[in-house]
């Protein structure tokens, strides 16, 4: 028996015929789809850590990891708690990073102050870098833990061994970028800046430097983190205070969880110095358009 359509079907699909269309739902704007990114990013790392976390501590209990020789995660935060709380056997856990810190920056700013300015002049003077480069080659030959070891003898405990030691790592890794970053300048920019009728100050002002500007900035992401290094070494080699002398004073007691509960430290304000520099990054070079090669062969 065939069916037959009934007069309040007809009337049914007059109505549905006389709605409007649903609306599409509006894709994600660029900036969302951003923001999710960063989300699932975040949220993927954190899981890793946890997870590694977690496996460590597992083969700790089972007996399978000597937490004699690498810690535990257990023990570590045990240490970070008691010096957050009691302080440490140097002083309060807040002195010795604001040394760390201290030591660090000045060797960050005057180092890549000196780099840039050293960097740019010699990649514009020929007769410079031909007079320098030997001198240069060789110093930056030198292993920085036996400068490390000189300064320390030079200038005794205090900052200003640290201070030199960091200036030192920041200023060849900026000064090389530097130097390159002059010598890849549009020599066509510079040829027509100087028919326009600019010097020579104003053409490294305005053309070489901006030109530079980005081999400059990617220098800086790396040259924390040395003068982080160079800080860290000169208070391991001799100080009276920060997170070097922290991180001996546990090997010397073979607390291996106290020179990791250091380390951790000291990894959360060089992450916190990436993130403030991408920040600065990303505000000064705003006039760049977005980079559209590169990255099509990287999902």
């Amino acid at each position: 028996m065939i069916d037959t359509p009934t007069q309040s079907d007809a009337a049914v699909t007059d109505v549905a015929a006389q709605l409007p269309p649903a609306a599409a739902t509006p894709a994600p704007s660029p900036r969302t789809r951003a923001r999710r990114r960063r989300a699932v990013l975040a949220g993927a790392r954190l899981a890793i850590v946890v997870v590694l976390l977690v496996t460590w501590q597992a083969c700790v209990d089972a007996k399978v990891v000597d937490p004699f020789f690498w810690g535990e995660p257990k023990g570590v935060w045990a240490d970070l708690y008691d010096w957050l709380t009691v302080g440490t056997s140097q002083g309060s856990l807040g002195d010795q990073i604001l040394v760390t810190l201290e030591e660090a920056v000045l060797g960050f700013v005057i180092g890549s102050i000196l780099g840039v300015v050293c960097g740019i002049a010699l990649g514009r003077v020929r007769i410079l870098s031909e007079l320098f480069a030997p001198f240069l080659k060789a110093a930056n030959s030198i292993p920085r833990i036996i400068l490390g070891s000189i300064f320390t003898v030079a200038f005794g405990f205090g900052i200003q061994s640290k201070v030199i030691l960091a200036v030192v790592l920041v200023f060849f890794g900026v000064f090389f970028n530097a130097f390159q970053g002059a010598r890849e300048v549009d020599r066509n920019l510079i040829a027509n800046a100087r028919l326009l009728g600019a010097s020579r100050w104003q053409v490294t002002r305005d053309v070489v430097l901006p030109s530079a500007f980005t081999w400059i900035l990617a220098s800086l992401h790396i040259s924390f983190g040395f003068a982080l290094i160079g800080a860290l070494v000169g208070e391991i080699l001799g100080a009276n205070q920060g997170l070097g002398l922290l991180i001996r004073s546990s090997q010397n007691n073979f607390d291996m969880n106290g020179v990791l509960a250091g380390m951790v430290l000291v990894a959360v304000i060089a992450l916190t110095a990436e993130g403030l520099i991408s920040l600065l990054e990303r505000r000064l070079l705003r006039w760049r358009p977005p980079q559209t090669h590169g990255g099509a062969a990287v999902e």
